[in-house]
């Protein structure tokens, strides 16, 4: 009795249809085979999904020795083809399910599960093959309009990339930019701005520099120059690549600086050039020196023909930023003996690259490579009658050269129009800004060196003479020395600066206000007083007024 209450304990609290089933249940002794046949032939005949037990061995009812007595819950045997599913009531573990109008419903759906089955697979299959025919139809359309595109633009000119990529086409790669240290190479460069050549000129000056210490070497130990030999020491003293471009360049800067020849029969000490090989040989020019004696390319000499060259390759650059200041408007002219530094909007480093000079080249061999070429070698060997002939079919054949085409006529050029945002402005008014604009540029083009410096310390002087006041506000003294002034000062401003140069720009304030600043020499030391009492806002503006007003000169 006990034993029968622990297990209705333990059945009862676990959820299930097994558990709701043996609640239903009064009786809770294991059936017989012989009284569970019946109960599983009229299920299977019913067409539920209850499971008929395996035939179990006769035996008593009453346990013997031999034979152990039967658990009290079975385990349930499914067979291999019978697998729950979710929706089945073994699987469901909800108490609801239990209920006996719930498991009728459910066993007559259980009947209709397999026949819905196919029908959901059917579906599916035709959900794919709906799919497929809508991608092959979209890709029917964006095939055509790809066509129709093509044809209205041939070359995929006026197609954006956005569109070929849509379409199909993937975008071509845009063309290489150089890196930003090569194309921002004159903004990066330290101290005053002057005459600054673009970065692949100042490369092209350095591999002169190499290229003339490789060959001054050579040719001081009187050693024929290849240029097999200068472009392996040029290669490791730049670690750059050295070609025959580059040294056609060099020959378009300085032509005078080298003679170049073709000569074989020159020692190689290589396996892969032989002896008869044509090479490339340098040879520098030099002026003869007094007394029928060698020249050679000492290092004064190598000195001036680096400067030359560097001159050469600045005119080059003076030669753009010409057309660059005509192509202006209003145009400017700019005398080249006082040019100081480039236009502001003038780009150094887009200058377009030099032309390679043409270097000669070893002589060709005659060679019959063309059925033309032994026509005509073998001219000499037709008769007479044959040669007529094929001058006849020759004549015959020949295309009619087109009519010379006259020259078209250029469009006339449509007077310039002002842009959108200036439209309603005064012509005078824009001649006038115009004109202040090409001065200002004009005086700040041909500004020399230390002007550049003097104005640089005008524009600091504002921001000095403040900090200047509130050192001697917070000092209280009439007077202090310029070493401790300057200290100071280099302590409160916020760039870095030496004692040195922040005393110059105490000097510069002195002399544009002598009245607010003065300094006193006594001694051996200098002595720096200040008029507290003057108004700091005027003494400032009339500061930015004298830097702007020296900015125009």
């Amino acid at each position: 009795m006990a034993q029968r209450r622990v297990t209705d304990f333990f059945l009862r609290r676990r959820p299930g249809p097994r558990a709701a089933s043996l609640r239903a249940k009064p009786n809770w002794r294991t059936p017989s085979p012989a009284k569970s046949a019946l109960p599983a032939q009229v299920s299977t005949s019913g067409g539920s999904r209850k499971r008929a037990r395996p035939p179990a061995e006769p035996a008593s009812d009453e346990p013997t020795r031999d034979q152990p007595a039967p658990p009290a819950r079975r385990r349930l045997r499914l067979p291999a083809d019978v697998v729950p599913g979710p929706g089945s009531p073994a699987a469901s573990g909800s108490p609801e399910h239990s209920s006996p109008s719930k498991k009728t419903k459910k066993a007559a759906l259980s009947g209709q599960l397999p026949q819905l089955a196919p029908q959901k697979d059917k579906v599916s299959s035709k959900v794919t093959l709906s799919e497929l025919k809508s991608c092959l139809q979209r890709a029917r359309e964006l095939g055509a309009r790809a066509q129709g595109l093509r044809a209205s633009a041939p070359g995929n000119d006026g197609v954006e990339p956005s569109v070929l990529e849509a379409e199909g086409h993937p975008a071509e790669p845009c063309e290489e930019k150089a890196p930003a240290y090569q194309r921002f190479h004159a903004l990066a460069q330290p101290g005053l701005p002057g005459l600054v050549l673009p970065y692949k000129y100042q490369v092209l000056a350095e591999m002169f520099r190499s290229m003339d210490t490789i060959v001054g070497m050579l040719y001081n130990r009187s050693e024929t120059v290849t240029f097999a030999k200068v472009k392996q020491g040029v290669q490791d003293m730049m670690r750059k690549r050295f070609e025959e471009r580059n040294v056609g360049q060099i020959k378009t800067v300085y032509p005078t600086s080298y003679r170049f020849r073709q000569e074989r029969n020159i020692p190689t000490f290589k396996d892969n050039v032989k002896r008869s090989d044509y090479q490339l040989t340098i040879e520098p020019l030099l002026d003869q020196e007094v007394g029928n004696v060698a020249p050679q390319l000492t290092a004064s000499r190598l000195l001036q023909r680096r400067q030359v060259f560097s001159q050469n390759l600045v005119e080059r650059v003076r030669e753009h930023h010409r057309v660059f200041l005509a192509s202006l408007n209003p145009p400017m002219v700019v005398p080249e003996d006082r040019l100081t530094r480039w236009h502001p909007r003038f780009n150094v480093d887009e200058v377009p690259d030099i032309e390679p000079a043409e270097l000669p080249q070893p002589p060709t061999t005659e060679t019959l490579a063309t059925a033309q070429e032994v026509l005509a070698r073998a001219r000499s060997l037709m008769s007479p009658r044959m040669e007529k002939a094929l001058n006849d079919l020759a004549l015959r054949t020949a295309v009619p050269s087109s009519p010379v085409s006259s020259s078209p006529v250029l469009p006339a050029t449509p007077p310039a129009t002002p842009p959108a945002p200036l439209k309603g402005v005064s012509q005078d008014l824009l001649e006038r800004i115009r004109a202040k604009e090409v001065q200002k540029q004009l005086a700040q083009m041909t500004r020399c060196p230390e002007q550049e410096q003097r104005l640089q310390r005008l524009e600091r002087l504002p921001e000095l003479a403040r900090v200047l006041r509130s050192i001697f506000v917070s000092e209280r003294k009439p007077a202090l020395t310029m070493e401790v002034a300057c200290a100071r000062m280099v302590g409160s401003y916020r760039v870095a600066m030496s004692s040195g140069e922040m005393e110059k720009h105490v000097q510069l304030l002195s002399e544009l206000l002598p009245d607010w600043l003065s300094l006193h020499r006594i001694r051996t030391d200098t002595y720096v007083k200040l008029d507290k009492a003057a108004d700091l806002a005027s003494v400032t503006a009339q500061l930015a007024r004298l830097a702007r007003a020296e900015e125009m000169l």
